[in-house]
């Protein structure tokens, strides 16, 4: 076996929630030694959502595997002397605390570079500098200012939404991208960098999209969007693709929330999906047979094509059309996802013991890599390595670990 990407790079993970613990779940899984530093109470998280009485809640577990746990308590004189060292001895640490919260500790940057100047440190904040920047940011709110929101719904509904985490989860891993590549530009200049990283722009990242349409929107109507009507602002356009290919999410039998088949109309898909929906004329037929004449209407071309897949159960409708090799994707609802056969072959869904619990299930790496392959193993229990690190690693005695937990250090 050969050793894992990340293998020798220490973290201290100083984040709590979501962001900042699903950047350092990635680095664990590329090979990294994780160190998880909490409060003597625990990250916030051990107990929100439970489902279990008195156990870590899934929030916890599926956002800090692969990781260890100490405690510390770092408003403490001896608390302070022990991150010292532990930041001494860390290439990366990452924290999302509020604005300024490490630099109040007594911690700024340039403290941090006089311990070590080879680290990487990373904050993930909500907004970057500027009149949003102590704002309070929680995943939906980075949905709501960095444009997702005033694009997902429809035309004449509220801003929506999206149940995919962009603002925590998307924030974790633009966070990984930097740390890495500040990883290894270390290995050319000798030192370490900031890496920040603000929810806010991170959404607006993944929103690209969006503002490229509106730009366009000087040069007229978005002919690929199906709405009516065109402002000076990007609609919300249901579930089109506003891509250069049109599609929609069709509804299939019997009609249940989640019977849906999401369908692309390629131009050489076309003649195809005419035969199958029994309407093999509109292939030849000028109203419909370019791209140029469907896209004036979009919603028209998709009843029809609903009028057949609505006949038809969603995995019939999938097998169909990629038959004949037409883009497509049936809606798997979250019960769907966690029994999928291929998701679990792929180590996407994985089952993980947990001492506690007994065992749960959590997304697994999403990341491949041929030489450093993933184990993903349980959430450490709160303060599990305490006696590994303090006592192993920094050379702390058993007489000093007892006093600093009966003292409220650690």
């Amino acid at each position: 076996m050969t050793a894992r990407a990340l293998e020798g790079i220490r973290v201290l993970d100083m984040t709590h929630v979501q962001s900042g613990p699903s950047a350092t779940q990635l680095l664990a899984w590329l090979g990294a030694d994780v160190v998880k530093l909490e409060a003597p109470t625990g990250d916030i998280t051990r107990k929100q959502l439970r489902d279990l009485p008195d156990v870590d809640s899934l929030y916890f577990t599926m956002l800090n595997c692969n990781k260890r746990s100490i405690t510390l308590n770092t408003k403490t004189e001896r608390g302070k002397e022990i991150l010292t060292e532990l930041i001494r001895r860390s290439d990366v640490m990452v924290e999302n605390f509020g604005p300024g919260a490490v630099d109040r500790m007594g911690f700024t940057w340039d403290r941090i570079q006089e311990i070590n100047p080879r680290i990487v440190y990373a904050s993930i904040k909500g907004f970057g500098d500027g009149p949003y920047t102590n704002f309070k940011a929680y995943e939906v709110v980075a949905q709501a200012m960095g444009g997702a929101m005033s694009t997902t719904g429809f035309e004449d509904g509220p801003p929506l939404a999206t149940g995919a985490q962009i603002g925590d989860s998307g924030t974790g891993v633009h966070t990984v991208a930097g740390i890495l590549a500040a990883l290894f530009q270390r290995e050319s200049t000798g030192r370490g960098q900031r890496v920040n990283v603000a929810m806010q722009h991170a959404v607006l990242n993944l929103c690209r999209v969006k503002l490229r349409d509106q730009q366009r929107l000087a040069h007229g109507p978005l002919a690929e969007y199906p709405n009516d009507d065109f402002g000076d602002e990007v609609p919300r356009s249901g579930n089109a693709s506003g891509g250069g290919q049109p599609g929609w999410a069709v509804k299939c039998a019997p009609g249940g929330p989640n019977d849906y088949v999401y369908v692309i109309v390629q131009p050489v898909g076309w003649k195809p999906l005419t035969e199958l929906i029994g309407r093999p004329e509109l292939a030849e037929d000028p109203e419909w047979a370019t791209p140029e004449a469907r896209l004036p209407q979009l919603a028209k071309m998709f009843q029809l094509i609903e009028e057949w897949s609505s006949t038809l159960p969603k995995w019939e409708v999938l097998e169909k059309l990629n038959a004949h090799n037409i883009p497509c994707g049936p809606i798997l609802s979250t019960r769907e996802i966690i029994e999928d056969a291929s998701l679990v072959a792929n180590e996407m869904v994985v089952t993980v013991p947990h001492p506690e619990r007994g065992e749960f299930v959590t997304v697994g790496s999403p990341l491949k890599l041929s030489d450093s392959p993933v184990d993903v193993t349980s959430s450490p229990l709160l303060g599990e390595h305490n006696e590994e690190v303090y006592i192993g690693e920094l050379g702390l005695g058993d007489e000093e670990l007892r006093l600093l937990k009966s003292n409220g250090v650690i």
